[in-house]
This record gives C-alpha cells, sequence and structure tokens, in this order.
C-alpha cells in the first residue's frame, strides 16, 4: 500500500513538474502570426511581441484596418523586399514610392541586441531616424549583418515555403490580404 502511495505521489509530482515545463515553451510560441496573400502565394510572418511591443502593436493595428490589403511592394531586389507604402496602390505616384506611411511613426526605437538579418527576418524601415519608422517593413531574402543594430527587427517568415514565395515577389507586386491568423480568415 505504501508503495503504491509513493508512486502515486510521485507520478504526480511528475505531472505538475512536466506541465511547469511545457507552460514557458506555450507561451513563447504565442507570438502573433500574419498570414500575407498575393498573387505570387501565401507567406506567414511571427511577430516578436516581447521584443518590439510599440513596434508590433503598431502593424498589427494596421493589419486589423486592412490598411495592407491592395498594396503593391515599393522594393523588389536581390536581397530584400519591400512593403506599406500607402502611395503604391497608385502607381501614377511610382517615383514617391519609398516615402510615405500611415502618418502615425511608432515614436521609439526598439532596436534588437540580439537578433540578425537573416533570410527571412522582417524589419521596419526608416528614412534615417528609427523613431520615425511607421508602416513600411522588409523582408531579408539574404543575410545582411551591415543593417545590424540599426533597424527594429519585429519578425520572420515561419517557413521556407513561405520564403519560397517571398523570392518570386516582384516590385509593383499587390497584397491581396494580410489577417491575423486565426481572426477569421
Amino acid at each position: 500500500m505504501k508503495i503504491l502511495a509513493v508512486l502515486l505521489t510521485l507520478a504526480l509530482v511528475s505531472s505538475t513538474l512536466a506541465q511547469r515545463q511545457a507552460a514557458p515553451a506555450a507561451s513563447a510560441s504565442a507570438n502573433p502570426v500574419v498570414v500575407v496573400e498575393t498573387a505570387k502565394g501565401t507567406f506567414e510572418i511571427e511577430f516578436f511581441q516581447k521584443e518590439a511591443p510599440k513596434s508590433v502593436d503598431h502593424i498589427l493595428k494596421l493589419v486589423s484596418e486592412n490598411f495592407y490589403r491592395g498594396l503593391r511592394f515599393s522594393r523588389a531586389e536581390a536581397s530584400l523586399v519591400q512593403i506599406g507604402d500607402p502611395q503604391s496602390r497608385d502607381v501614377s505616384k511610382e517615383a514617391y514610392w519609398g516615402s510615405g506611411g500611415s502618418g502615425n511613426p511608432i515614436g521609439v526605437a526598439e532596436i534588437s541586441k540580439t537578433r540578425k538579418h537573416e533570410r527571412g527576418t522582417v524589419a521596419l524601415a526608416h528614412s534615417g531616424y528609427a523613431q520615425n519608422a511607421d508602416s513600411q517593413f522588409y523582408i531579408m531574402k539574404v543575410a545582411s549583418p551591415s543593417l545590424d543594430g540599426k533597424y527594429a527587427i519585429v519578425g520572420r517568415v515561419t517557413t521556407p515555403a513561405g520564403m519560397a514565395v517571398v523570392d518570386k515577389i516582384a516590385k509593383k507586386d499587390v497584397v491581396l490580404s494580410m489577417k491575423l491568423k486565426g481572426a477569421g480568415r
């Protein structure tokens, strides 16, 4: 009888420890994910909420307002693609693409000291003053260490299949939709 009681106690303690160890892992993967649909395919971006909370909140607010729907990629180079300028809805304003925003800059520079500009990194674009970053962000197609410590890294493309879509994106390609995953697609 005592052996059975000891075994049951050990099983209970073991189960409790396993639950406590699993809890941090579950919350670590609780970062918001945005699904980006383009004519070239769909990819997902996981946002680093704890590392850049104001920047991520700003982008997610714009996503919830459908700000990005219909925007064109204003930049597509061998190293990166960029989106987020509302002027890109108008092809006649192409000469000005990359200079606009939502009109509400974030006001802080949440520059990561640990994250690097690797393939799949998503970071906020700015024109020289990181605190003036707004709606524009870029996705790295190749690593670019020269950008480390200069821009707020806010997320990453989640899968190699998603990066294959990013690799196909050209300037003027349109975002068909951008939605928070699990928020009524």
